[in-house]
């Protein structure tokens, strides 16, 4: 390419990302974010919509090809998997990390709200104890290395070297917090097997008279535990060579699980990522299209970087389902981000889903309160009609009636880019094949992660 035909290109370029409305001011009046309506301002010919103009696109906007995994060494991957797997770390040895992240469902477990302690059966089968679900839907887990917030509402955060903001506090100790090697994906462990409804249980074991805030009690339980295995304890000096079991603390164990999940579920082999390496043929031509609509759109404003995330919170305006955090005066709401900072401005706000692999990862939201990929990019589309006219009725029978009516609060604090966004169908049809192109292979049968048995002897449930 001649020098003036680059610059002619990167004109056209920038002729796009400000006509679509990428920026952050909004327009005056509803924005019909039609692209092809858009682009014939610019008088743009069919040959500037190539794969040389949606890599400039996907340049500029941030958005590159995913590193490959660092190397893990061999013996903390398989600690991490045994770990991942072994019901040994919930309260009534009847639950393990993987009974709400299965290989089966794409790292989830196909519900709206995930099923943890006391639940019978496995996936979209299981059934809750008493009712009881877990306010949340069970997040994805790949490419968790890249981001520096874990959970919905960031409550595990990496804020420097070592350093992190967790609701333990000073009890995640500077000891502890010098094992992690993978960032805040290393801590995100420590949490769940703490939590009543997820893996602690409520009642009938040595964990659960620990008080809620003892979290170090509680770490130490469970390594006294795993310390009466002594399959587990080869282990994790294998993988830790040169430590002995007795000096270790529950922070190896949770380091090991985000070793394992680092190594086996960072994937960059999607058709996107071939398309970025230089195969134009390796998205479809709606694919192409789709794409060139998301990098256009303001889709890719929050949803930028290799893991098509950018690690914030927003509020789009989702519909609340369930029994919600504690929060509101019938204390069944959620307020998200604002639990873990106490800003009222964060209310309703929840880290910005990563988009690889999304195909796989349904339902969608905070609450998997929308069922279908299809249905979650509409959703953007008017989301202030679509939260006023939600229907629960797509939703299994036992969450049909806790739809709650917070709406005006959450339209009150809904992000301002979703203002006046309104998509086509064809446009929906284009995005959703371009999320389709952001799924690794390796991604579409998992099953080969999870082990055949578990050192504690317990089932393998999968």
């Amino acid at each position: 390419m001649t020098r003036r035909s680059r610059i002619a290109f990167g004109a056209v370029v920038g002729a796009i990302l400000v006509l679509i409305g990428c920026s952050d001011q909004q327009p005056t009046g509803p924005a019909r974010l039609s692209p092809s309506a858009q682009l014939d301002r610019v008088n743009l010919s069919d040959t500037a919509l190539t794969p040389r103009l949606v890599r400039e696109l996907a340049r500029q906007r941030g958005i590159g090809r995913l590193d490959d995994p660092p190397f893990v060494r061999p013996a903390l991957v398989e600690l991490g998997r045994a770990l991942m797997f072994d019901p040994i770390l919930s309260g009534n040895h009847d639950v393990s990390c993987a009974t709400c992240h299965m290989p089966a469902y794409a790292t989830g477990d196909g519900r709206s709200l995930s099923v943890g302690a006391g639940g019978v059966g496995l996936g979209p089968d299981r059934i809750p104890p008493n009712g009881l679900f877990i306010p949340r839907n069970g997040p994805p887990l790949f490419d968790l290395s890249q981001l520096r917030h874990m959970f919905w509402d960031g409550r595990v955060e990496l804020i420097g070297r070592n350093q992190f903001h967790t609701p333990a506090a000073a009890q995640l100790t500077p000891a502890m917090t010098r094992v992690f090697e993978f960032g805040a994906v290393s801590a995100q462990p420590m949490f769940p097997v703490t939590a009543r409804t997820e893996m602690r249980g409520q009642t009938g074991n040595e964990l659960t008279g620990i008080a809620d805030n003892d979290y170090s009690d509680m770490w130490a339980a469970l390594m006294k535990r795993l310390g009466n295995v002594p399959e587990y304890r080869r282990m994790f000096e294998q993988a830790y060579p040169g430590k002995r079991f007795d000096a270790m603390n529950f922070a190896y164990a949770s380091n090991a699980i985000a070793g394992f999940l680092v190594s086996k579920l960072t994937l960059n082999k999607s058709p996107w990522d071939r398309f970025l390496a230089g195969r134009d043929n390796a998205l479809t031509p709606q694919q192409l299209d789709g794409a060139r609509s998301f990098l256009t759109l303001k889709c890719s404003v929050c949803h930028t970087g290799a893991t098509f995330s950018d690690d914030q919170f927003h509020d789009v305006a989702v519909a609340q389902i369930g029994p919600g955090e504690g929060n509101g005066p019938n204390l069944r709401d959620d307020f998200g981000r604002m639990n873990v900072t106490g800003d009222p401005a964060d209310q309703y706000r929840f880290r910005t889903t990563p988009l690889r692999n999304v195909e796989l990862t349904g339902p969608y939201g905070h609450d998997g309160s929308v069922l279908t990929l299809r249905d979650f990019i509409d959703h953007y589309s008017q989301s202030d009609v679509k939260l006023q006219t939600y229907d629960p009725s797509h939703l299994e029978p036992a969450l049909r009636g806790t739809v709650l009516n917070n709406t005006t609060g959450v339209l009150a604090q809904r992000d301002t880019l979703l203002n006046g966004v309104v998509l086509t169908p064809q446009l929906v049809d284009n995005l959703v094949a371009y999320m389709i192109a952001l799924t690794d292979p390796a991604a579409r049968n998992l099953t080969r992660l999870a082990p055949r048995r578990v050192p504690s002897g317990l089932p393998v449930g999968q």
